[in-house]
């Protein structure tokens, strides 16, 4: 060891003890690859009693330094936090996984019961992950209340590697009579993907304490998003949850959305850089409306919402007493979008919460939805399917698949196929077989067959009133659910009718004014709720992409709203 980095560490041992039973060598820059380069720190710890936390990081330690650290370790029975993040810069990444065994073997066998372990900016991949798997298991970690493992480069291996010494940890202590309650984990920026955060998941469902979620940046996809959210429904004192940069897509926003309809105590969401779209966001504005009474910061930047989503979630905001932020930057609301966002907030006397629009993507481009339009092809089929299934996982209900359609009565299934006046007048009393397809569950499919239904509307005396009771009735169950389903619905038949921008490849329909009468009945009857007639009201009237032969059922549908959110006030 360099004689002035013996003098550095000399003047710095002076001023290591920080109360609280705090040994600190953070940020000291030196470089530690020998026993006697250690000799004074070590000597430190030994003459130390009472050590209950221990600063590492900021330093560099190789192998042999680590191991005298370590023997001085092994009778600190009282140590609880372990600040080691950033200690390892410049080794070999086949020198960390000897290291952090060498010192996890020592806090075993002083018997430590830790509260703390941080071993974060230690791009130690999956062999490091190995390095601690017996610390994690061990008794050492019972006590475990915070884990940071951010930006260590731990990939899917390493993710399964922790995964399952965390569900060992829980399965000894819970024998023992006092489960693992880990409250904080910290993982971002370890490339975790969907195995990784698939396989964390099942440990977290299992643990279910955790106050504080952190994984931005680790390349998660819906799947991975779905299985988290599953997770996180059993973790009720969740408070801060942060997946920003990742991707949800419509699919995993839908998910999260449900999860979050159970947690009553989060206090920041972070879903910013996560493609939530404008159906995502509308989803967790339902869950915004109907729980999350502590929420003070939404993040929601950077996921191509549009305009009439973003005020969808501004209107969500108003009621929430404890709400301090909400930030919609970098999506596609265009000038005028941002200017209107900016004006409902300042008429809500919010406008002092909405974070900067200064990165605004503009609005959509319209070539990109005509693109989006027709037939689904055989990818958007098969996402279709994974989208079915994320529902049924969060909603635990049997989803309606192509072959329960098959069982459906000949004539209910010929209609659905086809749909016609005639064929609806057959089924008679058969049609309530029709309401049954109509399951909030499945909100893409709801809106398909009540699309096919109100298609057949005309003025005939006996043909208008079988479509309008089919609808009533069909609609009073699917709205008389969770305020998610009614919102998910509608968003859904909006973007097959093409008034609201959908994600990727929608199945469309021809949009013909009779739907829009139909819905000009539906919102007047009591189960459309004002709080519907609101959202329904502002979704259409940020846009004006109907056919010119819809024109005037579309003015006349917003004219009803119009007249129904007035009765509001």
């Amino acid at each position: 060891m360099a004689a002035d980095d013996i003098a550095r560490l000399a003047e710095a041992l002076s001023a290591t003890h920080v109360g609280d039973g705090e040994l600190s060598y953070k940020g000291r820059g030196l470089k530690l690859d020998t026993v006697q380069s250690v000799e004074e720190l070590v000597r430190e710890i030994e003459q130390y009693q009472g050590l209950r936390a221990l600063r590492l990081e900021g330093n560099t330690f190789g192998v042999e330094a680590a191991q005298a650290v370590a023997r001085a370790l092994e009778n600190k029975d009282q140590l609880q936090r372990c600040h080691w993040s950033d200690m390892f810069t410049g080794r070999l990444r086949s020198e960390i996984p000897t290291a952090l065994r060498s010192l996890g073997n020592a806090l075993t066998t002083a018997g430590a019961r830790l509260m703390e372990l941080d071993l974060s900016d230690n791009a130690f991949g999956p062999d490091g992950v190995k390095g601690i798997e017996q610390l994690l298991k061990s008794s050492s970690c019972h006590s475990l209340r915070e884990l940071r493992l951010n930006n260590c480069g731990m990939g899917i291996g390493g993710g399964k590697i922790l995964a399952e010494a965390l569900t060992e940890c829980h399965r000894q202590s819970s024998a023992l009579g006092t489960p693992l309650r880990l409250r904080v984990f910290v993982a971002g920026r370890n490339r975790l993907e969907n195995e990784g955060a698939a396989a964390l998941a099942q440990a977290f469902q299992l643990i279910g304490s955790l106050e504080e979620l952190h994984l931005p940046q680790n390349g998660i996809n819906y799947v991975g998003i779905t299985a988290l959210a599953s997770a996180m429904q059993q973790n009720p004192d969740l408070r801060l949850l942060n997946l920003n940069d990742n991707t949800f897509t419509k699919r995993g926003a839908l998910a999260m959305a449900q999860a979050l309809k159970h947690l009553r105590n989060v206090e920041v969401i972070n879903f910013g850089d996560c493609l939530v779209r404008s159906e995502g966001a509308i989803a967790l504005s339902a869950v915004m409306r109907e729980g999350l009474p502590v929420l003070k910061e939404l993040n929601l930047s950077y996921g191509e919402v549009t305009e009439a989503a973003a005020l969808v979630v501004a209107q969500a905001v108003m009621d929430k007493p404890h709400m301090e932020k909400v930030d919609l930057n970098g999506n596609c609301l265009g000038d005028n979008g941002c200017d209107t966002l900016r004006e409902v907030m300042e008429n809500m006397d919010k406008a002092d919460m909405l974070a900067s629009l200064s990165d605004d993507e503009g609005e959509p481009d319209e070539e990109e939805d005509e693109e989006n339009d027709g037939d689904v092809d055989e990818e958007d089929a098969e996402e279709e399917e994974g989208f079915q299934n994320v529902v049924d996982c969060i909603d635990s209900r049997p989803a309606k698949s192509q072959s329960s359609l098959r069982q459906l009565q000949p004539h209910v299934a010929s209609f659905l196929s086809c749909p016609t006046a005639e064929k609806l007048l057959q089924l008679g009393e058969n049609s309530a077989s029709l309401k049954q397809q109509v399951d909030g569950a499945d909100p893409d499919r709801a809106a398909d067959v009540l699309l096919k239904i109100s298609s057949v509307y005309s003025e005939d005396p006996e043909t208008k009133a079988a479509v309008l009771q089919t609808i009533d009735a069909a609609l009073k169950t699917l709205f008389s659910g969770s305020a998610l389903q009614s919102y998910c619905f509608l968003s859904a038949m909006l973007v097959m009718m093409g008034l609201l921008k959908g994600e990727g490849k929608v199945k469309r329909v021809e949009l013909v004014s009779v739907q829009l009468v139909c819905l000009e009945h539906a919102v007047q009857q009591d189960y459309f709720t004002q709080d519907l007639a609101l959202l329904l009201h502002t979704l259409l009237s940020r846009n004006s992409k109907a056919p010119e032969s819809c024109y005037s059922a579309k003015e006349s549908l917003l004219a009803a709203l119009e007249k129904r959110c007035g009765a509001e006030n």
